[in-house]
């Protein structure tokens, strides 16, 4: 192993327990995981050999003139010009493989259009790879793996890897909706509560076109818990909507799986929630739920899963799934936010909820925060509009935008729109 002397530590990878938690002992050593290694984009290898930041800001460029065009004309990338343009390097695969081999890890999966290995190891060779300590952690509600500092790696793939993720496994986000009190019962009901609106009813007073079915459209779902019942799902469309239930397929990503408790006060609420509009709008579509772990790891894999799908081929991402930027390791928010943009030079929108606590985003620090990954430039942040709205306060994001966030007592969505970024042309009227 004398080729790996010199470590270093990764950019942007640092953690600090999570407030509350308590350590309860080291990780189990012989405990197997699987980490994402992401690797550096072609235009940061060309930096790298040219001493400069020109492939990184003419890439950059040519994504903002893309996405500054009206739909109907922008000319986005083939898979196969993406993967020339924006995937990986097959040297990098080699580098990050040869480094596996050194610690006795395996290689379970390479994509060069995610940029991404997949490494499978004991926790004691995978914190002897990276140079971290993994403790068992307590809070109130759960449990997780987690480390605290930096994670390391080689000198030799310094520039190379730019995110590990999956070494640590502490719930990264919250679902962003809320039941109507009092709470429905496990299963879905043919009549509607009093004082409530259906999808239909939303999309028709946000002015929803009402022709549009997503025929042969595919519109993906992330999920990051709980789960449906396919019997719940054809009740609802068919006796509540009086509709022809959708095509719902789930897709397991990271071993997660369509895993329903019963209750609709948890997760299951929120899977319920997103098929119940998407396919009440789109009812021509094909919806498919992928279920990925909530952490770090496992939404951004079920996100890149989404995205680079050749089977269903999803257009619109449907993300209900975040959490404060301030809650992020920087690798994440850095990782994330390329992901998205890959999304849009392939023509995926993506769109996020943008939270449901207001401008605090439901920490009690006495800060101002926004939600994650809604904040990112490259996300549709959707949020709700009320007739009579609360005060806004204006919070800063960590990707340089500025947003406007509604100030309630009770629920209410992070942001709206940013005043420091041009207005495009979705912003101009109401949408859902």
């Amino acid at each position: 192993m004398a080729k790996y002397t010199e470590l270093v530590p990764l950019r942007g990878s640092e953690r600090v327990v999570v407030p509350g938690a308590r350590a309860i002992g080291a990780t189990n050593p012989d405990e197997s995981l699987q980490v994402t290694v992401l690797l550096r984009s072609r235009a940061q290898a060309e930096d790298a050999k040219t001493g400069t930041a020109e492939a990184t800001a003419n890439e950059r460029a040519a994504v903002d003139s893309l996405l500054k065009q009206r739909s109907e004309v922008r000319e986005h990338l083939t898979r196969e010009a993406f993967l020339n343009q924006r995937g990986a390097l097959e040297e990098d695969v080699q580098e990050v493989e040869a480094f596996a081999h050194e610690y006795g890890l395996s290689i379970v999966e390479t994509n060069l259009a995610k940029g991404s290995v997949k490494l499978a190891g004991s926790v004691a060779s995978l914190s002897k790879a990276f140079n971290v300590v993994l403790l068992n952690y307590e809070l109130p509600g759960g449990s997780y793996r987690g480390r605290s500092g930096p994670v390391h790696i080689p000198t030799e793939l310094d520039g190379i890897v730019t995110a590990v993720l999956g070494l640590d496994n502490r719930p990264q986000a919250r679902p962003h909706f809320r039941t109507y009190r009092p709470a429905l019962t496990a299963h879905a009901s043919s009549q509607q509560p009093a004082g409530t609106f259906t999808p239909l009813q939303v999309a028709h007073a946000y002015d929803f076109p009402a022709n549009t079915a997503g025929a042969g459209e595919c519109i993906a779902i992330i999920e990051l818990g709980g789960g449906f019942r396919s019997g719940d799902v054809k009740t609802y469309f068919k006796k509540t909507l009086n509709l022809t239930p959708p095509k719902v397929v789930a897709i397991s990503v990271d071993a997660a799986h369509n895993s329903p408790t019963g209750d609709p006060n948890g997760p299951d609420g929120e899977v319920m929630l997103d098929i119940e509009v998407a396919g009440a709008v789109a009812p021509k579509s094909t919806l498919a739920v992928y279920f990925g772990p909530n952490t770090d790891q496992g939404f951004y894999d079920a996100i890149a899963a989404a995205i680079h799908d050749t089977r269903h081929n999803p257009s619109v991402i449907s993300i209900s799934w975040g959490g404060p930027e301030s809650s992020w390791s920087q690798q994440s928010l850095n990782e994330y936010n390329t992901l998205l943009e890959d999304a849009a030079t392939l023509g995926v929108t993506v769109c996020v909820a943008s939270g449901d606590n207001g401008s605090t985003d439901g920490l009690t620090d006495g800060l101002q925060h926004v939600d994650f990954p809604a904040s990112s430039p490259y996300a549709l942040a959707c949020g709700g509009l009320s007739s009579r709205p609360p005060p806004v306060t204006t919070v800063p994001s960590k990707f340089g935008m500025k947003w406007q966030i509604r100030r309630a007592q009770q629920a209410a969505e992070s942001a709206t729109f940013s005043p420091s970024l041009p207005t495009r042309q979705t912003q101009t009227s109401r949408h859902p």
